[in-house]
């Protein structure tokens, strides 16, 4: 590793693959580790896992592993005591871990009766160094695309002239954009065409539409409105888009919206 970082204990370096982003109802099926010791000495560490449920086709659009790629793989728990003594004595690192890698390692472990202690074990999050250097705000993105200063900066006006010129700079920077505002509404908003609400809280499987999150995912609405009614009562009592919960009004009354003519594909 070619970097002046002072290591007094080893640092790892990680990434998940797994069958979607929830730590709780989601799996690992792929974990890579780079282990740097104090003396600059480098493991690498790879375990591919069967996570005992399905992939769904829509994360493996994203990383390539089918079901066929792991069923031969052994579970988590067959390698969890191995994987926690890789990790035990290290500080860890990663792009984006706090989010995503390190909640789903330490649940992947808790489920193997294995607790990953992080009182004391500190956190390198590349990204987070990227974001706090590379500020994503509208007044960096002006001097970025534009090359001005934003010097009236939110101030409703303002920020919204700078905007435009924003967007004009970034048709510029990036000739293949597309010039249509519904092509553009893709792109800034891509949505799986299994999903049958806006942000993907419904889904449809095979034309069944069906709960994708939590701890009913992947149950037909039809199976939890007869056998627990209560949990779509909780969805219709709390935060959820608006879209999702009509949809789940016109269920309980018996009105189903028409599933896609290929689901899933």
């Amino acid at each position: 590793m070619k970097t002046p970082l002072k290591l007094d204990r080893p640092l790892a370096f990680f990434d998940i693959e797994a069958t979607g982003i929830s730590p709780r109802a989601d799996r690992i099926i792929d974990l890579a580790v780079v282990v740097i010791q104090t003396d600059g000495e480098e493991s690498v560490h790879q375990w591919r896992i069967n996570p005992s449920i399905p992939i769904p086709p829509e994360t493996t659009a994203i990383h390539g592993i089918t079901d066929d790629d792991v069923k031969d793989s052994p579970l988590f728990a067959d390698v969890a005591d191995e994987i926690f003594d890789i990790f035990k004595p290290c500080d860890l690192a990663g792009y984006n871990n706090t989010r995503f890698d390190i909640p789903m390692l330490i649940e992947e472990l808790a489920r193997a009766n294995i607790l990953l202690d992080m009182e004391d074990r500190r956190i390198l999050d590349v990204q987070r160094i990227y974001h706090r250097r590379e500020p994503r705000t509208l007044t960096a993105a002006l001097s970025y695309y534009a090359g001005e200063e934003h010097i009236d900066a939110h101030g409703a006006l303002p920020d919204v002239v700078a905007t435009i010129k924003v967007l004009e700079g970034q048709f510029e920077k990036y000739p293949d954009l597309p010039v249509s505002v519904e092509e553009l509404d893709e792109y800034c908003n891509p949505r799986d065409p299994s999903w049958a609400d806006k942000m993907g809280r419904l889904k449809w499987n095979d034309g069944v539409l069906s709960l994708n999150f939590g701890k009913k995912k992947g149950l037909s609405i039809e199976s939890i409105l007869n056998e627990d009614p209560g949990f779509i009562q909780w969805i219709l009592r709390n935060d959820f888009p608006a879209d999702t919960k009509i949809i789940l009004k016109n269920a309980i009354a018996g009105n189903w919206p028409e599933a896609p003519a290929q689901s899933d594909k």
